[in-house]
């Protein structure tokens, strides 16, 4: 006579989700975290320090735009969304404010140093 024994229950069981999810939790939100800090909350500033230089922008300033156009602010649109700069003495050209990259850096003539040997 053969005995045969039926095992009920499967011997290798299969975690819930919640049960294989659950120790990945802190991982995430580090993850999330370290997201937060180091792209988008620099980003944030960054375009917050544009807008404001963008807002602090008066005729006569010089400025540069993202194509590379230099020139000075000689007015603003009714709407303030555009800016008139002069590049010449009789060529005006129109921006939108957002096409200015900022304020152009103007570079201080350095003192002229001696050559070596020269007298």
């Amino acid at each position: 006579m053969e005995c045969v024994v039926l095992a009920e229950g499967n011997p290798n069981p299969q975690p819930s989700f919640s049960e294989a999810m659950g120790p990945m939790i802190p991982y995430f939100m580090v993850i999330a975290g370290l997201f937060y800090f180091m792209i988008l909350r620099p980003q944030t500033r960054e375009r917050r320090q544009r807008e404001l230089q963008l807002a602090s922008l008066k005729r006569n300033d010089r400025v540069v735009t993202y194509s590379g156009i230099i020139g000075t602010i000689t007015g603003f649109s009714d709407d303030n969304k555009e800016v008139t700069l002069r590049v010449d003495d009789n060529v005006k050209l129109r921006f939108l404010r957002s096409a200015i990259q900022g304020p152009l850096a103007e570079v201080a003539a350095a003192p002229e140093t001696p050559k070596p040997g020269a007298s």
